[in-house]
């Protein structure tokens, strides 16, 4: 049977099927199912009856497809150990496709086996266990739902996370946000029966560069006053998939031992209704001094995102690095599967889109269109929450938090979805893991572990 031993997976490329050494029938089988080699890869499982299961991916780019076929293999195959024969890319990307594939959140039912890949001698584990247990980090937690992970419970969450990695946490909670002048974040937490924070983390050498990530923690949306309809709340769950991915990257950082000054804020709030939730027409003061008036109550994920990137901004990084579910206008532009990315910062954009073209982590940069500000013009106070039209939603809300950013060298802002609709290889339906391959790997290259 299968999970009784270790069997290899073979794969062979395009065009390659006469040469691959298989039998006369398993050749006639594949040809038979379509794999002519002109439509993509074919993984020949041989089983101990001699037949062959295949499977087939044949979209994505040459550098990332090892990613994308492994991770297909591990979402399909039985149970069972496996092994790769032969040379196959980077097996590094392979062995952590394959087990982002095979990927389960188990903890509300029995859990189904998995399969697993043996990475390849000489592959480098340590990187495979980082890179997959940072993925797994940010889908656990965005899969959780908001009965088990409030502002309290994530708050925990965040604490035990510090603690196990050597990294300082602090967090600053109710109506102490006020007494330290983060008034954002507040008023779209108060009106929830458990109280806003915010968490301050950090880890490294004072005297590295200062490398400081920011991740939206709102974990329930209701929309606030401006309520969303019953649809557009069932995945709101997911709205504090920013910081969960941010927390994911922190885990690859802090592993990896790279040569920075880390800093985490997470702002943690949930936006619900009552008598005290701030209003649309309200008038908020930031950290940074400018006054927001407040278009909507639904655009609540920058109002706490700014107080965070204000302090952040403050001690001037070299680099801010933020993550948020932040718009659907996004989605609309670019679809669930790639995220929004933003930088003041062209040739780290670059960077950072190569980065993830050959991880399996795609972004795709848009453009910070100044022109657009007036969208967000107010006419009592320095800037509205919401920009007018319904147009270039996510851009407005880029170049929103871009006034909360002046002192550090370079701001990258991903607009995420943090959600898989739909199935697709190596990322399982559900909660899931967007740019932290792409930005440690650049992290990595510019910041090697000393």
């Amino acid at each position: 049977m299968l999970h009784a031993q270790s069997l290899p997976i073979i794969v062979i490329e395009e065009g390659q099927l006469a040469a691959a050494g298989l039998t006369p029938a398993r050749t006639a089988w594949a040809m038979a199912n379509g794999f002519s080699g002109q439509r993509g890869r074919l993984l020949a499982l041989p089983g101990d009856d001699g037949a062959v299961t295949g499977y087939l991916f044949g979209i994505g780019e040459p550098a990332n497809r090892s990613a994308l076929v492994m991770g297909l293999a591990g979402a399909t195959l039985p149970a069972g150990d496996y092994h790769l024969e032969g040379a196959f890319g980077d097996p590094v990307l392979a062995v952590v496709g394959f087990r982002l594939g095979a990927y389960r959140f188990a903890r509300y039912r029995k859990a189904e086996p998995a399969p697993n890949l043996t990475p390849p001698d000489g592959a480098d584990t340590a990187e495979i266990d980082r890179l997959v247990e940072a993925a797994t980090l940010a889908r656990d937690l965005v899969n959780t739902p908001t009965n088990d992970l409030g502002p309290e419970a994530f708050e925990a969450a965040i604490r035990d996370f510090a603690i196990t990695r050597g990294m300082s946490v602090s967090s600053i909670v109710g109506d102490d946000l006020l007494a330290a002048n983060f008034p954002m974040i507040h008023a779209v937490g108060r009106a929830a029966p458990q109280a806003p924070r915010l968490l301050d983390l950090s880890w490294g050498r004072d005297t590295d560069p200062k490398v400081t990530l920011v991740g939206k923690g709102v974990t329930f949306d209701t929309g606030g006053l401006d309520i969303k309809s019953a649809t557009g709340m069932l995945l709101m769950k997911k709205d504090m998939g920013g910081a969960a991915n941010v927390l994911g990257l922190a885990h690859a950082i802090v592993s990896a031992g790279l040569a920075v000054r880390l800093r985490v804020l997470i702002p943690i709030v949930e936006n619900a209704i009552a008598g005290n939730a701030f209003r649309p027409g309200d008038v908020l003061t930031s950290r940074k001094g400018l006054t927001v008036e407040i278009g909507n109550t639904d655009a609540e994920g920058r109002l706490i995102l700014a107080d965070a990137l204000a302090l952040a901004d403050e001690e001037s990084p070299e680099l801010i690095v933020d993550m948020a579910t932040l718009t659907g206008a996004a989605r609309v532009a670019l679809g669930p599967d790639l995220p929004a990315l933003y930088s003041t910062d062209d040739a780290l954009a670059r960077d950072l889109m190569a980065a993830g073209l050959l991880a399996d982590d795609p972004l795709w940069q848009m453009p910070l269109w100044s022109p657009y500000d007036g969208m967000m013009s107010s006419k009592i106070a320095d800037v509205n929450n919401a920009g007018s039209g319904g147009f270039a939603g996510s851009i407005t809300a880029a170049l929103f938090m871009r006034r909360f950013v002046s002192k550090a060298k370079a701001w990258v802002h991903l607009d995420i979805m943090a959600w898989a609709p739909e199935a697709r290889p190596g990322r399982p339906q559900g909660g899931t893991d967007h740019g932290i391959r792409a930005v440690y790997g650049v992290l990595k290259q510019r910041y090697p572990a000393n």
